[in-house]
């Protein structure tokens, strides 16, 4: 799309032909009021507040597209008449609670009302009665609905759910002579309210989705809101504190919302998250898993002594996991440096050498791609990640691309997933053998590398490919088809492929569709902080003969965790930092709640390091890594109103010399039948999602209703799982109504289940045999 210039209440403006005007707008500081638009997605012209004229004639500025020498004015008699009038009808009937609403002070109604001048009503018309729902985590309050759609779109459009609708409402007809009394677009939208209210997509009482609660953030009343918040506090007695989501690499911006405890206990406590909803959306766990801090009552001397003898004299290994900050890592690397300790992280190490085989064939340490990347592409692939569950982000940018962008795609993965299958009927859904990811690496270079630049010995068979893969024979015709107009790409790679048996060759395949296809590549950090951790520290391979432990188990350990461990630690949401996202972007996250133990820093001092905050170290972050000399208060961590992400700053890559071969395709190893997956439930990433009071549950065997039938069990029942080593689990199944197939999967999520027995390579694919056990 080309460049162009239009006028906008004569301010020429810089527009890319075709986005809306509404958009155009925004990003140059013009004020245009809309209540039901919601940026990046489509526009429902439900409230038709947005109304402007364009070159003389009435439009809608959210559906209006830019066009060279287009004139917008946003203002006139007419203009402001008609918004007033529209104003007037979604104040009819709306209860007068404002003093207990829990949007009150934040409310696009009241912001809207006041600044249309709406001080008296001239129109009446009987209330229906609109009952209250309980959908779980979300609580819908029906009387207070405007309609808006921003939660139907919402769902649709980003999340990828649609899991919400309008349904008849049942409104009292409107008399025949408001039509000549009212203004035509008020009483258009008047028409549509008196009819339609939101429900359930299926027609179930209940919410059939994966509990993002993206619909609470994006509506502009009280209609929609987290239950658990519900009449808990006012908007205006809340502090927003700005920080990233601590529970996976997206990062998100996010708010903890902070106030006292109650009257009696001043104590500050985090009562909700919130977010620029237009601009990024947040999964659930960012949203819901937010009380997760650490509380002690004070310093506990005698551990922390214990813990600086220890390392002075026995600790010859610190292991740590990826929910830390850069700067942690950072000081992790200096005493490691300083005392020659050995740095264990399995995951970010993983990870590290993933990222260094992928460089020796991409030429760059870092992958081109990023979420802004893919939701702008019109052709999206993701293989090696269950998408739903290890990235809600990343899918929420493939929906994005294949709803807004006319996009297409495929998605592989052996475990069939019924909410990524319905996000498109041009997404392509390949359920595929397990271990399949290099021929899909091998496939992908054949159906769209450069065939007159590729070395000639990755040139294969592409009904071959199709063959070891487990795919159908017309997969090529379906591609051809959903390829039409397509010219923009993005590929989306996961976990799965880190711990492969073939993870080495796959990196460096991706390497080569780096090069020799237009595909920008993402490669998702498994955990927050992981590619932060990756850059940072100088990774060992084994713990030696004592251990120190840092969120994960060791000889002494150092936790996070409420009640676990030897010396309590401050847990992310009680930390200033940085963590390095999915989006290769350095980005600040503050504390919510303060600590009132120990922080690796002090320890670090006690050591001979000398630095009297944590956040001093941000400046020094490895400048040949890619980091960059910045203080941690000058980092910015806001979206402009063009939607510019302007937090932190991005990661310079580093360049090399790269090669061009690779192995040759092993054979696909045969898994049998009974195979069992490693991943978490939707809300759960870790033990700290789960010590958050809204998602705390108890880990199973999670299965499809299909998986439950085959082995004729049915939801709660407890079975034996066994490998072929004779490790032994007995532990609940339990139904996962949002996946399909016959592969379950086992969680790490809950600290009272051990499953590492059954992954012992750390790949997340294994043979295991499942007994119910009454079938014994």
């Amino acid at each position: 799309m080309s460049e162009i210039l239009i006028t906008i209440d004569g301010k020429q403006c810089v527009a890319t032909e075709g986005e809306y005007v509404l958009n155009v707008a925004r990003r140059n500081g013009i004020f245009i009021p809309a209540l039901c638009y919601v940026t990046n997605c489509s526009p429902t012209l439900a409230c038709r507040l947005c109304l402007v004229e364009v070159d003389e004639k009435r439009a809608y500025s959210c559906n209006a597209r830019a066009k060279e020498g287009m004139s917008v004015i946003t203002k006139s008699e007419e203009i402001e008449k008609e918004r007033r009038a529209i104003m007037e009808i979604y104040d009819i009937n709306h209860p007068l609670e404002c003093g207990v609403c829990d949007q009150s002070g934040e409310c696009d109604l009241q912001n809207y009302t006041l600044e249309m001048g709406v001080d008296s009503q001239r129109h009446c018309i009987p209330d229906t009665p609109r009952p209250t729902k309980n959908w779980g985590f979300i609580h819908y309050d029906a009387s207070l609905c405007i309609v808006c759609e921003r939660c139907v779109t919402v769902c649709k459009d980003m999340i990828g759910d649609a899991a919400l609708k309008t349904v008849p409402r049942g409104g009292a007809e409107l008399p025949k002579e408001w039509k000549d009394k009212t203004e035509k677009d008020a009483y258009a939208m008047w028409n549509k309210l008196q009819k339609s209210i939101i429900g359930v997509a299926s027609g179930a009482q209940t919410l059939d989705c994966t509990f993002c609660g993206e619909c609470t953030a994006v509506c502009p009343v009280g209609a929609l809101v987290g239950s658990d918040f519900q009449y808990k506090s006012n908007a205006w007695e809340l502090k927003k504190i700005p920080a990233s989501n601590p529970h996976s690499s997206d990062c998100s911006l996010l708010y903890y919302d902070v106030k006292h405890t109650s009257i009696k206990d001043d104590k500050p406590k985090i009562y909700r998250v919130s977010s620029d909803q237009n601009y990024a959306p947040l999964h659930g766990a960012a949203r819901y898993g937010y009380d997760f801090e650490n509380v002690v009552e004070g310093k506990d001397s005698t551990a922390f002594t214990k813990a600086i003898l220890l390392l002075e004299a026995r600790v010859d290994t610190i292991a740590f996991d990826s929910y830390i900050t850069n700067e942690e890592a950072f000081i992790l690397q200096k005493l490691k440096e300083k005392f020659g300790y050995r740095l264990v992280n399995e995951d970010a190490s993983t990870y590290q050498q993933f990222l260094k085989a992928f460089s020796q064939t991409s030429g760059s340490n870092l992958y081109s791609g990023d979420l802004k990347t893919v939701s702008q592409s019109n052709f999206v692939v993701s293989f090696g990640s269950a998408l739903k569950t290890d990235s809600p982000n990343a899918g929420y940018a493939m929906n994005n691309a294949l709803g807004m962008n006319k996009g297409a795609g495929l998605y592989f993965h052996p475990v069939a997933d019924p909410i990524v299958s319905g996000y498109s009927k041009n997404l392509l859904s390949i359920t595929h053998k397990v271990g399949a990811e290099e021929a899909i690496a091998y496939l992908l270079l054949n159906l769209f590398g450069n065939k007159e630049e590729m070395p000639k010995e990755l040139l294969m068979d592409v009904d071959a490919l199709l063959s070891i893969i487990g795919m159908e024979a017309d997969f090529s015709e379906k591609l051809e088809k959903l390829l039409e107009k397509k010219d923009s790409f993005s590929l989306i790679v996961g976990e799965d492929v880190y711990k492969h048996p073939k993870a080495e060759n796959i990196a460096q395949l991706l390497g080569l569709i780096e090069r020799f296809t237009p595909f920008k590549v993402v490669i998702i950090p498994s955990k927050t902080n992981t590619l932060g951790v990756s850059l940072i520290c100088d990774l060992d391979a084994q713990r030696g003969e004592y251990t120190l432990g840092y969120n994960v188990k060791g000889d002494f350990t150092l936790s996070a965790l409420l009640g676990k461990g030897d010396l309590a630690m401050p847990a992310l949401n009680q930390q200033e930092g940085t963590f390095t996202s999915m989006n290769k972007r350095v980005v600040p996250t503050n504390a919510a709640l303060s600590f009132k133990g120990y922080c690796l820093n002090d320890l670090a001092n006690a050591l001979g390091l000398e630095a009297e905050w944590t956040i001093d170290y941000t400046k020094e972050l490895p400048s040949d890594k890619g980091f960059e000399a910045r203080e941690f208060d000058s980092l910015p961590n806001t979206f402009d109103n063009s939607g510019f992400e302007n937090r932190g700053y991005l990661l310079r890559p580093l360049t090399f010399t790269c090669k061009d071969c690779v192995e040759p395709l092993s054979e696909v190893e045969n898994f049998g039948e009974e195979v069992v997956y490693q991943a978490n439930p939707v809300l759960q990433f870790s033990a700290f999602t789960n010590q958050a009071h809204q998602l705390c549950e108890a880990g199973a065997l999670y299965a499809s209703a299909e998986f439950l039938e085959h082995k004729n069990l049915k939801d709660g029942d407890m079975v034996h799982i066994t490998n072929e080593e004779g490790d032994k689990l007995v532990i609940a199944i339990k139904l996962d109504p949002h996946t399909a197939g016959l592969i379950p999967y086992l969680p790490t999520f809950d600290t009272k289940i051990d499953v590492t027995p059954f992954f012992k390579d750390g790949y997340r694919f294994a043979k295991l045999t499942i007994k119910g056990v009454n079938h014994e």
